[in-house]
């Protein structure tokens, strides 16, 4: 087999189990040939805003730690460039990633938008320093938050702007009541959500309506699967982040579910980073993958994941 197509595996640790019987070899999706991000499919938010499945996370643009510059500069500019031409059309930052930095690149390198192009960004973390994540969800932070969020990427309105994080110290009414005033002044057009739980999320869809969760979820990971489901019935979409485990290789070793995906990744001839999108593809009509990266190369190889498409049986052998 290609190693170029196993370069990132190592953060998905374990090894091949005996399910090739059940699946085909297929053609090799690989970096060279990066697919269209269209081809994972389209995804409606709040009923007017049609983006395609695969989208890109912008978090890991900025410096180690997610703080600070990045190191190329240049690099991460044409990594947003490539995931346009790519069809990528749902782009997901937030004012905490660098801080600020993540949101100010996107606009470097990208402003004025492309028709159809949805910049989504949160509010609601805030950073001490590296490697510290603060939440405040005060109304008046958040306010001032959306604000500068707005003014970093130049836009008029935010198409979707998330609540990072719910502050223990603030009633998750007040928080999400002030995102609902910033959207009846034009500021904000949809509210969205992220790490909430079900029942977090019915108590702020009593407030504004809400279109979008954004919560940890993957092949290791699924202690969402009931924010998922609840998405599912209510036609909101689901944005995992960490959609390929990163950092979470000891998990991952015990996963039975990680060696069927290791397979997978190998009858398909691809890494299995590109497996595990396309097993987030497959596993929902709501699921919104945002993978993230600092390179090129890397990115294409994501997008291509675009392109797999899973059985039935396969599918259920990852679970």
């Amino acid at each position: 087999m290609n190693d170029r197509r196993l370069t990132r595996r190592h953060v998905l640790a374990g090894g091949v189990v005996g399910m090739a019987s059940l699946i085909a070899p297929r053609e090799a999706v690989t970096a060279h040939e990066p697919a269209a991000a269209s081809g994972a499919g389209t995804l409606t938010l709040g009923g007017d805003l049609v983006v395609n499945r695969m989208g890109f996370g912008a978090m890991r643009l900025t410096g180690p730690g997610i703080w600070g510059e990045p190191k190329d500069g240049a690099e991460a500019r044409r990594v947003l460039r490539r995931a346009v031409e790519l069809g990528v059309d749902f782009i997901d930052t937030a004012d905490a990633y660098g801080p600020e930095v993540s949101e100010r690149l996107i606009a470097e390198a990208l402003h004025p938008y492309p028709h159809g192009l949805v910049i989504a960004t949160k509010g609601g973390l805030v950073r001490p320093g590296p490697s510290e994540w603060v939440p405040d969800g005060r109304p008046a932070h958040l306010r001032e938050a959306c604000e500068a969020s707005l003014k970093r990427l130049k836009l008029a309105r935010i198409d979707l702007y998330q609540f990072h994080r719910i502050d223990p110290k603030v009633p998750v009414e007040d928080s999400i009541g002030e995102l609902g005033r910033l959207r009846q002044e034009g500021k904000i057009r949809h509210v969205g959500v992220s790490n909430f739980n079900v029942e977090e999320l019915t108590r702020a869809r009593r407030v504004v309506p809400i279109v979008s969760v954004q919560n940890r979820y993957n092949v290791a990971d699924r202690s969402s699967a009931e924010v998922l489901t609840v998405c599912e019935r209510e036609h909101l979409a689901f944005i995992p982040w960490a959609p390929i485990a990163r950092g979470s290789a000891d998990a991952l070793e015990k996963a039975d579910a990680n060696k069927a995906l290791e397979t997978l990744a190998q009858v398909h001839g691809v890494s299995v980073f590109q497996a595990a999108i396309a097993w987030l593809l497959a596993k929902s009509p709501a699921m919104l993958p945002i993978p993230g990266t600092s390179s090129v190369a890397h990115l294409e190889e994501d997008v291509a994941a675009a392109r797999i498409k899973l059985s039935a049986g396969e599918l259920a052998a990852v679970g």
